[in-house]
């Protein structure tokens, strides 16, 4: 007898929509949601609060006067999330020395951030955002429902709290190195 043959109707299809819903989502660029929001190079940077992965609320406004990186990602502990990270993690002092903070956003919770951090030794805040409301002010949230993921998108904010740099297309193994050749220019046109 033939299981999948004698399921019941639609059942053995039920594995491909997540996989599907998935797969939209890790695309470069993701799926869009209808209401697609755009932020340019000088727009004012959407402020937030989020919980990091040790349960401290962080405000984009308590880094005002210094450069924040701020790079979303779709998912903690995958492969191209984690070379992101490690490759952050492993430039976090060149970052520093530059003046810049680094913080780190997904749609994931604060324990599954705080087990990701962990894992691989990160020192920068890990953020929730697992009510999507920073990834939609962003312009950053993709995918399908019921699989909605943070899109591998990064934000250049200068000491004022306005866009300077916005990265839409992102390779993880050399983003961390092309995020710190770009603050290097911005910082030599602001001197």
């Amino acid at each position: 007898m033939d299981i999948v043959r004698n399921a019941p109707r639609g059942a053995r299809y039920r594995g491909i929509v997540p996989a599907l819903a998935l797969l939209l989502a890790l695309l470069p660029g993701g799926a869009p949601l209808a209401e697609e929001v755009e932020l340019k190079v000088g727009d004012l940077a959407p402020g937030f609060t989020l919980v990091d992965q040790n349960g401290v609320a962080r405000n984009l406004s308590e880094y005002r006067g210094e450069w924040v990186v701020l790079y979303f990602y779709p998912k903690d502990d995958t492969p191209g999330c984690t070379t992101e990270a490690c490759n952050f993690r492993d430039d976090y002092f060149a970052l520093r020395e530059r003046g810049a903070r680094v913080l780190g956003v997904s749609v994931d919770s604060a324990e599954s951030h705080a087990a990701f951090a962990e894992k691989y030794g990160l020192p920068f805040p890990l953020l929730a955002d697992t009510g999507h409301v920073v990834t939609n002010a962003y312009g950053t949230l993709g995918g399908i429902w019921p699989l909605r993921l943070a899109r591998r998108e990064t934000f250049i904010i200068d000491p004022q709290g306005h866009i300077a740099k916005v990265y839409r297309s992102v390779k993880a193994k050399t983003h961390s190195r092309e995020v710190i050749a770009d603050l290097d220019a911005l910082q030599a046109e602001t001197n």
